[in-house]
């Protein structure tokens, strides 16, 4: 038996994409595993997996790379619909798609100039430390960490996943790869947590890079954009409105009015390859 995928990305952070409306092997955690292996694999940074929605059409199922469950992905859920788009099984216009982290609303604006474009709304950033969750022992979700027994102060936000967001001078200098891990199991995160560092280079405009939980550096991350510009926006270190954010793999746009309102992510989706993956490799990753 071989799976069937599709090789997709947004700015960089790249997925491959199942129908699991067709059979899939039990263990979708070790799928995950084999497949993301960047040396002995395909590689990826998240396995999306189409299902059958209970309210609306479709539910994306979102795999990390270490073959942890995850809750919602900006970027993948925009890889998502181009992948129903390029099948007939969506047209332009709205269409709501379920995720763990909540339903979330998509405009599929179609092919412009060859691209494909879709708005997907990420909902309201939840800034209450029980809902992201954190454990701050104060109602502000503000907090200083201690990685590797350096200060590191950080604002967590929900984006129907966790985030701990930092601004510093330099996000090149930054030593994510090291810092990173320590962050995402930090104990005040009892659900580990995505990490950003963030440069502000202008009011509107956003320079940031990316630890995901159960992945690690990423190329760019759809909810990490959206909670940077919560947190940067609730700080005062820029303004509501438009805001483009540049990460390592390409560029994001986020429209945000500030708290109370449902924040807007636009950005590219692609397809690189078509494929099929033989079960049984997934079955000796076990």
């Amino acid at each position: 038996m071989t799976l069937p995928f599709t090789k997709m990305h947004g700015a960089g952070n790249d997925f491959v994409l199942l129908d699991g409306r067709r059979d899939l092997p039990s263990d979708l955690g070790a799928v995950a595993r084999a497949i993301g292996d960047r040396h002995l694999g395909v590689g990826f940074d998240q396995l999306l997996v189409v299902r059958d929605g209970q309210s609306h059409p479709y539910h994306m199922e979102i795999w990390n790379s270490d073959g942890s469950l995850a809750q919602m992905c900006g970027n993948g859920i925009r890889c998502f619909a181009k992948w129903l788009y390029d099948r007939d099984e969506l047209s332009t216009g709205p269409v709501t798609v379920e995720t763990a982290g909540g339903p979330r609303p998509i405009q599929v604006g179609g092919y412009v100039n060859g691209a494909f474009e879709a708005a997907v709304t990420m909902g309201v950033p939840d800034f209450e430390p029980p809902n992201i969750p954190m454990r701050t022992g104060s109602p502000n979700s503000r907090a200083t960490l201690h990685p590797g027994g350096q200060a590191l102060t950080v604002t967590g936000v929900s984006m129907g996943n966790p985030h701990a967001v930092s601004f510093q001078d330099s996000v090149d200098e930054f030593p994510l790869e090291h810092v990173g891990p320590l962050v995402e199991h930090d104990p005040m995160f009892p659900e580990r947590v995505n990490f950003e560092i963030v440069q502000v280079l202008s009011p509107g405009h956003l320079k940031v890079r990316v630890w995901e939980r159960g992945a690690g550096i990423t190329l760019a991350c759809g909810t990490g954009a959206s909670a940077s510009v919560a947190v940067a926006v609730l700080e005062g270190r820029i303004d509501p409105g438009a805001v483009v954010l540049d990460m390592p793999g390409g560029r994001l746009r986020v429209v945000w009015d500030g708290p109370g309102h449902e924040l807007i992510l636009r950005g590219p989706a692609a397809t690189v390859f078509e494929g099929a993956w033989p079960t049984s490799n997934a079955a000796e990753a076990l």
